[in-house]
C-alpha cells in the first residue's frame, strides 16, 4: 500500500498569541490538536505542483511579514465546526499567495484566512461547546513572521515540519 505525502504551506500562531486558541482546541479537538498547531493554510497541496519554483519565489522575492485580524468564532460545516473567521480585505494575505505561487498560478484561487479551531473531520461542535467558546477572548489580529512548509504521510499522521522561510520586516 502506498503512501500519499500531503504538502501545505503554513503560517503558524506563534506560542505567545496561541493561548486561547489552542486551549479550545485542546478542550474540545483533541485529535486536530494533536496532528497540527493553530494556523492559516497559506497555500493547500493541490497549489504546491511546482514546489521547487514557489520556494524560489520565496526565497528570492523575500515576501514580508502579515498581519490578518480574525473575527469572533462562527460555526461551519452545518454547524459542526468552528473556526475565527479574518476579516477586512485580507490584502497583505492574498498579495502573499500570488507572490508564492507566481509562475504556478498567476491567479490563484480566492482562499479566505481563516484560524480552525474544530474540525469537522473530528469533532463535533454543540450549542453548549459553541456557547463556552464565543465566550472566550480570542486575539484580534496576529502577525505571521514566517511560512513554514510541512508535510502528512496520511490523514491520521500528525503534520511534520519540513522547511521554514522568515518573512521580511520593513521596506
Amino acid at each position: 500500500m502506498s503512501t500519499t505525502i500531503r504538502r501545505q504551506l503554513t503560517l503558524f500562531v506563534e506560542a505567545a498569541g496561541a493561548e486561547t486558541i489552542e486551549q479550545v482546541r485542546t478542550k474540545f479537538n483533541p485529535v486536530q490538536s494533536g496532528l497540527i498547531s493553530c494556523h492559516v493554510t497559506l497555500c493547500r497541496e493541490d497549489e504546491l505542483e511546482d514546489l521547487q519554483l514557489i520556494i524560489s519565489n520565496i526565497n528570492n522575492k523575500k515576501p514580508s511579514a502579515i498581519t490578518i485580524h480574525f473575527a469572533k468564532p462562527i460555526r461551519f460545516a452545518e454547524g459542526k465546526g468552528v473556526l475565527l473567521p479574518g476579516i477586512s480585505d485580507n490584502i497583505a494575505f492574498h498579495n502573499l499567495r500570488k507572490l508564492v505561487l507566481q509562475g504556478v498560478y498567476d491567479h490563484p484561487r480566492t482562499q479566505e484566512p481563516h484560524i480552525t479551531l474544530l474540525h469537522p473531520r473530528n469533532s463535533t461542535c454543540t450549542d453548549e461547546v459553541f456557547n463556552e467558546t464565543e465566550q472566550l477572548i480570542f486575539p484580534s489580529a496576529i502577525t505571521f513572521k514566517k511560512i513554514s512548509l510541512i508535510e502528512q504521510a496520511d490523514v491520521n499522521s500528525k503534520w511534520e515540519l519540513v522547511q521554514e522561510f522568515p518573512l521580511q520586516f520593513g521596506s
